[in-house]
């Protein structure tokens, strides 16, 4: 496909001009959710450039949100779910290479830009009832190489990696508010590119972030059980959703915890909280038990999984699965 053809607006999208930066926009947008044509790879990495430079000239912090939350819909009005996700490619590649250049009077928006992608791809991949082979492409863009979440490649920026284990369940739990999942959501599933870093990176800050950040607090969280309704809210909505969004942002997961599952939606349905957790911590298991787990790695995901099995119910059954021979000494 020509660049004249498919990219008519790109020239302008990095115009100091803003009327022209917001006019561009509306264009791709309109271009991408009528297109069904797939853009090049070349021509894809042109057009985020641009895009990526359209952010970086939005200056106020109204503007900057604005700009966000349009750039991070278009995911969800590209006609087919391979189309978005080629786009989504050429998202987190382009962040991934501008990434070390952005100063730090711009980095907070670039923060936020990356928490409305993420969430607008969590409600693409709900919108596609969590399509296995979407949500394994979809984990591919992150881990693959050049990808943000890729545990081999040097050249991937701790602190992106930092931001999204900060944010990403919680992400998934907002989006499951804006958009009530048709299906339950994955959770085991959507995780895997964190528990991939976990097992592999060299990095112990790495390592210890997403445990801290993210398998630490969705397994607290699944060890919570769900606050009953009250009947004030139950008869009254608006005090519904006020408790709904208090939840949201108390960081207890309420919203996806609702309504979420391991791995298969169709097959498993919505998982009660104990029965999750244990699916859970028998994945961070497996990946710590395989050969090529570091093994300093493997000890600290054993740790986790120990910290938050359900003892009692091993001390009962007396064959509950154990850590290989020797792992036991990093637990004393």
């Amino acid at each position: 496909m020509a660049d004249d053809k498919a990219l008519p607006f790109g020239k302008h999208l990095a115009s100091t001009d803003k009327k022209t930066r917001d006019k561009a926009v509306k264009s791709l947008a309109s271009f991408l959710a009528e297109s069904t044509d797939a853009i090049p790879k070349s021509d894809m990495a042109k057009l985020w450039k641009g895009i990526f430079y359209c952010f970086w000239m939005s200056d106020k912090p109204l503007v900057q949100q604005a700009l966000a939350t349009d750039l991070a819909e278009i995911i969800l009005n590209i006609p087919s779910a391979q189309g978005a996700l080629d786009f989504l490619r050429g998202f987190w590649e382009t962040i991934v290479r501008e990434w070390k250049g952005i100063d730090q009077l711009r980095i907070d928006k670039y923060y936020l830009l990356i928490r409305r992608f993420v969430n607008a791809s969590f409600r693409l991949l709900a919108k596609n009832e969590w399509n296995e082979d979407l949500v394994t492409e979809y984990n591919s863009i992150l881990s693959e190489r050049s990808g943000p979440l890729c545990p081999t490649d040097i050249r991937i920026p701790s602190s992106l990696t930092y931001h999204l284990a900060d944010i990403y369940v919680e992400e998934l739990n907002k989006a499951a508010f804006i958009s009530p999942f048709p299906l339950p959501a994955p959770v085991t599933t959507i995780i895997l590119p964190f528990l991939d870093v976990a097992a592999h990176t060299p990095t112990k800050t790495t390592h210890l972030r997403i445990q801290s950040a993210l398998i630490e607090p969705l397994v607290e969280a699944l060890s919570t059980p769900p606050p009953p309704p009250t009947e004030d809210d139950e008869d009254d909505e608006p005090a519904r959703k006020r408790q709904k969004r208090d939840t949201t942002d108390s960081g207890e997961y309420a919203e996806l915890l609702a309504n979420a599952c391991s791995v298969d939606p169709r097959k498993e349905g919505v998982l009660s909280r104990p029965t999750l957790k244990k699916l859970v911590l028998q994945r961070i298991f497996d990946i710590a038990s395989q050969e090529t787990t570091r093994d300093s790695n493997r000890r600290k995901m054993y740790a986790v999984w120990k910290a938050y099995a359900d003892d009692e119910d091993e001390d009962e059954d007396g064959d509950g699965e154990q850590p290989p021979d020797g792992s036991e000494t990093v637990f004393s």
